[in-house]
């Protein structure tokens, strides 16, 4: 439990962290990527005002002689844009036929490959976006479509480095962290592993501690028993004498199930025999309660592990669903083999059953219908234990419920 508890809170902890990262670095990357964008778009509306070229001016900033309005290359972002910026055009008449093409103010691209480019915009009809590393702009007037082509491969170079450096370095402070979690983690837990490890050591304790007046008590019972006669409260002391024993034994077997990573006793032993002859013990019993209980178990199958705990794991498992199956109530159990596993499956009809209490249903003391203990006699244990022995054996282990009237506890044992 410990253990999970740790997996839990590092996984936790990446995962928030990795959320974190991932949203800061697409937020920084959007934003990146739109300036990139807005700026070739704000450079493209200019050239397409001015017929594809940039405007020819005086020194930036002044006006011409005898006009008071500044000129038009006052509007540039920088007066050096139009000598960076490395843009091509290429007209097209209503038809996709080429009227002209200028390259001149590209190296990279000639007249065919500036053709190529427009006839792949027109055909695609969209008028503007990205294409390659160009970001280029439709203009139509009457019969003539202007295609512009602006060179951003160094704005858009420099954007994919980033986004590279950026996942780097969010991987390595990711692994850096999980390594300091994992090293941290050991640290966080300790107090509570140590104050599991008392409790575990208390109820050992203290269940081998209560067997000796457990004993006495029912020692003396029948021994007053033998002087006055039977009577109710005698059969009653004997009655839950034996009730707290039994609940004794149940806890220490849970706590010492907990204690071990792996069985004692592990042999190879027929599962499929094992479940016939557990399923058989129960048949007379669901009989007299009139509940209907069947198998299908795939002949041949077995399994390394604690005989006498699967033993136990499978009687606990049909024990509940007779206890808690309503009157002409079905269980059935299914055992097969998946892959390199055994699938124990045990299914029961009930009454009710809530969603919500699935996932509580292998906790200590947990009953969903708290108004029939005294008819069962259950402790809320069972399942407690059957978890135990599953999690000794490596295993997994699911509870579901597909209306709510039915319950199936699905038990996976490695092979």
């Amino acid at each position: 439990m410990i253990k999970k508890l740790r997996i839990k809170l590092v996984t936790a902890s990446m995962f928030s962290l990795f959320v974190v990262i991932l949203v800061i670095m697409c937020t920084i990357a959007v934003l990146n990527y739109k300036k990139i964008a807005d700026d070739a778009d704000s450079t493209l509306s200019i050239l397409i005002k001015n017929n594809g070229v940039f405007p020819k001016t005086e020194p930036y900033g002044t006006a011409r002689p005898g006009s008071e309005e500044p000129h038009r290359g006052r509007h540039l972002s920088s007066p050096e844009l139009p000598y960076e910026s490395r843009y091509f055009s290429v007209t097209l008449d209503e038809k996709g036929n080429v009227i002209s093409s200028d390259t001149g103010k590209i190296a990279a691209v000639d007249s065919d490959t500036a053709i190529e480019y427009a006839q792949s915009v027109y055909e695609s009809g969209k008028s503007g976006g990205f294409l390659g590393y160009y970001r280029y702009a439709v203009h139509t007037s009457g019969t003539e479509t202007r295609f512009i082509f602006l060179d951003c491969r160094r704005s858009l170079d420099t954007f994919y480095a980033f986004v590279r450096t950026g996942i780097s370095i969010s991987l390595t402070g990711l692994f850096s962290v999980l390594v300091l979690l994992i090293f941290l983690s050991g640290r966080i837990v300790k107090p509570f592993i140590e104050n599991y490890e008392k409790q575990k050591r208390f109820i050992t304790d203290a269940g081998h501690e209560l067997k000796t007046p457990l004993t006495i008590i029912n020692a003396d019972a029948e021994i007053l028993e033998m002087d006055t006669g039977d009577n109710e409260w005698i059969r009653d002391i004997k009655s839950q004498t034996q009730r707290l024993a039994d609940l004794t034994e149940s806890l220490i077997l849970l706590s010492r199930m907990e204690e071990k990573h792996t069985p004692d006793h592990m042999i190879e032993f027929p599962l499929s025999d094992l479940a016939e002859e557990t399923l058989a013990s129960f048949q007379a019993l669901a009989k007299t309660r009139n509940k209907e209980i069947t198998g299908k178990i795939q002949p041949m199958l077995s399994m390394r592990g604690d005989e006498k705990a699967i033993r136990r794991l499978i009687s606990i498992l049909l024990d509940n669903a007779v206890k808690y199956s309503e009157k002409d109530g079905r269980i059935s159990l299914t055992l097969e083999k998946q892959k390199n596993s055994v699938c124990l499956t045990v299914f029961n009809t009930t009454p009710c059953i809530s969603r919500e209490n699935l996932e509580h249903l292998f906790d200590r003391f947990y009953r969903t219908d708290k108004s029939r203990n005294s008819q069962t006699g259950g402790y809320g244990l069972g399942l407690s234990i059957a978890a135990a022995i599953v999690n000794a054996h490596r295993g997994r282990y699911s509870a579901s419920t597909e209306d709510e009237h039915s319950l199936k506890i699905t038990i996976y044992l490695p092979v």
